[in-house]
């Protein structure tokens, strides 16, 4: 009785949800000073980045396919539908309030008379309210405004599905959606907004560059798995043999497919930035892929299908807070070095003992880390990095990570620890040696 009442209360939610959506006051926007008017489209702009959401969207099932691969006969199902359900929970939310909170009017902090945002608005644009055809002068200049709010749902629709790996096999269902709207309210839309709105904190103050998500996304999602793993404690059995391989090359062929809409896309037009982007995006990947398989080599490890595709998404992590910043030459050495850095984060000991099921810590985590400090030693363009003379804005970025650490592992454990109170976050002794397919989902692979 108390599992009905749960869904009884979730169902009550979406069915809240509903209707305040139809009642929702909704204004169309105006020519004004947030808004252009359709003159301002470039229709070359808008079909890539029509192309680049849909490729950002297939990257969740991609990565549904990567982490159900990887775990145990008993858990293929419940793994990759804890990925694939963000694509309802979290377009819906995103919907309502989750974009107004990331992209919405600044609320924050003033410093030297300047005003920076901590997070926007939430009823600036809550249920889409004024994101329709026209674009905003500030957000996406040439594409209708509501293009550029679906493609920056798919961001937040990825990002907790990225945590679910860490979490597989032990965590109940419910309590997983609970946990991932919370996750998108009081951390992902605040990140959000601190670093790509245009008066964000991290971004315009502290002049943090992250083109395609390696802060926001990756570093958020990693801290946040690792923190999930600490509270939920380890699997019964932390032993098993990756069931599916092949789930695992056909989940990194949809996300390295994906990612160039997800790096690309941030360019936000159809332009040189979003070429050069594309480019460093595959190269890193490469390189990435062909050190671990070597670096596994050398290390008395065989050369293995899994490790190669760990390497290659190692590589699109690392890459994606300087796609579009930086050289090939110098996108090979990020590849190289952020393959090296995960590979032996995976293996060590004391990491392994807290059991991060699929190592989405090791590689998301660091992978974001070791981007977010790349990027500020070789990063061209406006706010130069190390390299190109730009002291203060290395220290800012190395501020700004330990910051980012803080605020997603304090408040992601916090978020864990609120569901657990509310609905118990692991599963049954019983259900756990049963499987999580049959027992959370009474299906079977």
């Amino acid at each position: 009785m108390a599992i009905e009442k749960r869904w009884i209360s979730a169902f009550i939610i979406i069915t809240i949800v509903a209707i305040t959506g139809l009642f929702w006051p909704h204004e169309q926007a105006s020519v004004s000073q947030s808004f252009n008017d359709t003159t301002a489209i470039n229709f070359a702009d808008v079909a890539w980045l029509l192309t680049a959401s849909c490729l950002v969207l297939l990257m969740t099932p991609g990565l549904s396919f990567f982490y159900g691969g990887m775990v145990g006969k008993k858990n293929v199902i419940s793994t990759m539908l804890k990925s694939f359900i963000c694509l309802g929970v979290i377009s819906l939310l995103w919907v309502a309030v989750g974009f107004s909170l990331s992209f919405g009017s600044p609320i924050g902090i003033t410093i030297d008379g300047h005003h920076y945002g901590i997070i926007g608005n939430p009823f600036d644009y809550a249920f889409f309210n004024q994101v329709d055809v026209l674009p905003n002068k500030t957000l996406g200049s040439s594409i209708p405004f509501i293009l550029f709010a679906l493609f920056q749902m798919k961001f937040a629709v990825i990002t907790p599905a990225i945590i679910t790996g860490a979490l597989a096999e032990r965590i109940r269902f419910i309590s997983f959606l609970l946990f991932i709207c919370l996750f998108t309210i009081f951390i992902y839309a605040p990140l959000c907004h601190m670093i790509w709105h245009p008066n964000g904190l991290l971004g315009s103050y502290f002049g943090v560059k992250d083109f395609a998500g390696g802060t926001v996304v990756h570093m958020s999602a990693g801290f946040a798995a690792l923190a999930g793993v600490i509270v939920l404690g380890k699997r019964k059995n932390s032993e098993h043999i990756p069931t599916n391989i092949p789930f695992v090359l056909l989940g990194t062929g949809l996300l390295w497919f994906g990612w160039f809409g997800f790096n690309a896309g941030s360019a936000l037009a159809a332009n040189a930035t979003a070429a050069m982007a594309f480019a460093t995006t595959t190269i890193a990947s490469a390189s990435a892929m062909m050190t671990w398989v070597f670096f596994d080599r050398i290390n008395g490890r065989k050369v293995s299908a899994l490790g190669a595709c760990i390497g290659a998404v190692v590589g699109l992590v690392v890459i994606t807070p300087s796609a579009g910043y930086i050289t090939i030459p110098q996108s090979i050495f990020f590849g190289f070095i952020g393959a090296i850095v995960s590979n032996k984060m995976v293996y060590w000991k004391k990491l392994k003992q807290i059991d991060d099921t699929l190592d989405v810590f090791a590689c998301h985590g660091v992978g974001g880390i070791m981007g977010m400090i790349l990027t500020a030693i070789f990063a061209q363009g406006e706010n130069a990095s190390l390299l190109h003379g730009g002291w203060h804005i290395f220290g800012h970025h190395m501020m700004a990570l330990v910051l980012v650490s803080v605020f997603t592992f304090g408040g992601a454990y916090i978020l864990f620890k609120f569901t657990n109170a509310i609905i118990p976050i692991r599963v049954s002794e019983e259900s756990e040696d049963i499987g999580l397919d049959l027992s959370q989902h009474g299906e079977k692979f």
